[in-house]
């Protein structure tokens, strides 16, 4: 049930994300766009009394549980990022707004994928204080071990993503000397 659960806040995540985003700018209605995509964290709340209640109820912690906790996180983690950038997309290509991209090139990319690594911290975080709390309530270390794992799971990937956010601290991409002074790939896209 939970898996299940974690399935249908995904896809209610995306259709609401559109719907919030057809709401903005196709609707011309920008408050019920916006009401709609404040209801994208009510999908994490139901996910977590369900889990709750699971547990509540005598389920054995399992690794579906250390799943939904680390979706919850993920989302706390990078949710708003993701809508945000989403936004921009649909603004570009419904308002001209101009297109959304990251730096590509030195500090200025660094700093970009360091904030996108606190974004996993946070995940991380969320996700280990929800699976802690878990362990506390089922208060029977041997059940719980496959909540801990997923804590380690989870610090596991904060660690590698910020490694891979490192190297572009480490060793900067340089914007390219020769060539064209702007690229197509550099030019910003603009409606016709």
């Amino acid at each position: 049930m939970i898996v299940t659960l974690i399935i249908i806040c995904e896809v209610g995540f995306w259709v609401l994300l559109a719907a919030g985003l057809a709401a903005r700018y196709l609707l011309r209605k920008p408050g019920l766009g916006l009401a709609l995509l404040l209801c994208e964290p009510l999908l994490e709340v139901l996910l977590l009394v369900v889990t709750a209640v699971d547990l509540k109820n005598g389920a054995d912690p399992s690794w579906k549980h250390g799943l939904a906790a680390v979706y919850i996180g993920y989302t706390v983690g990078h949710g708003h990022r993701t809508v945000k950038w989403l936004d921009g997309h649909a603004a570009h290509r419904f308002d001209g707004a101009p297109l959304p991209r990251p730096p590509r090139y030195g500090r200025a990319r660094a700093l970009h994928e360091a904030k996108v690594w606190l974004g996993t911290l946070v995940a991380a975080a969320v996700a280990s204080g929800l699976l802690l709390l878990a362990m506390w309530y089922v208060d029977d270390p041997g059940r719980t071990s496959s909540l801990e794992s997923w804590m380690h799971t989870a610090w596991r990937a904060a660690g590698i993503h910020g490694l891979v956010a490192l190297t572009y601290t480490l060793f900067p991409k340089k914007r390219p000397a020769t060539g064209p002074a702007e690229r197509d790939e550099d030019r910003p896209l603009t409606r016709a």
